[in-house]
């Protein structure tokens, strides 16, 4: 028999290898969409950048389109809740969180989500984890998201890093 936490560490592990290959935020983004939704063992997710006092939607992975290419501002989502407060949203029930807006959700099939912040210190992004069916979300799966989403924190330090050496190299120049 497979250890299910086994398959689960395993497909983080290749999440971590894609955003360790990543050389742009469109990299982080594309890895994310592909990879994160298995790693986390969800029906879905999204990956929201902050964009000029907004929340864009700009990737996602589901079993039923969400809101990709659309934007909401920072106050009015569970989004940009977990980017003004660098803190991951843990949301059993959509219908009784004041974090969560009524509107968007009702012609969506989404009962339980994690958001969690992406980039530090001050958050640039979020990575929200779907569930259809109301979801016990213990620690372990939190987790995987706070996991998924510090992956994608390092990977976007790292190519902030070295996008700052190269114009220190070409202003030396």
């Amino acid at each position: 028999m497979f250890d299910d936490q086994a398959q689960l560490d395993l497909r983080l592990e290749r999440v971590g290898e894609r955003l360790a290959a990543a050389r742009s935020l469109d990299d982080v983004v594309a890895a994310l969409g592909r990879s994160a939704r298995l790693a986390i063992a969800c029906d879905g997710i999204a990956v929201v950048l902050r964009d000029d006092g907004c929340c864009n939607y700009v990737a996602e992975d589901a079993i039923q389109m969400l809101w990709k290419g659309q934007r909401f501002p920072l106050e009015a989502c569970v989004s940009g809740w977990a980017m003004l407060n660098a803190e991951t949203a843990v949301v059993p029930d959509v219908s009784f969180d004041p974090r969560v807006p009524v509107a968007p959700y009702q012609n969506k099939a989404i009962r339980s989500l994690v958001m969690a912040p992406i980039g530090s210190p001050e958050p640039v992004a979020a990575l929200g984890a779907y569930w259809c069916a109301l979801t016990f979300l213990d620690a372990g799966t939190v987790a995987r998201v706070e996991a998924v989403a510090g992956l994608a924190t390092e990977a976007l330090a790292r190519i902030q890093t070295g996008s700052t050496q190269v114009s220190r190299r070409q202003a030396s120049a």
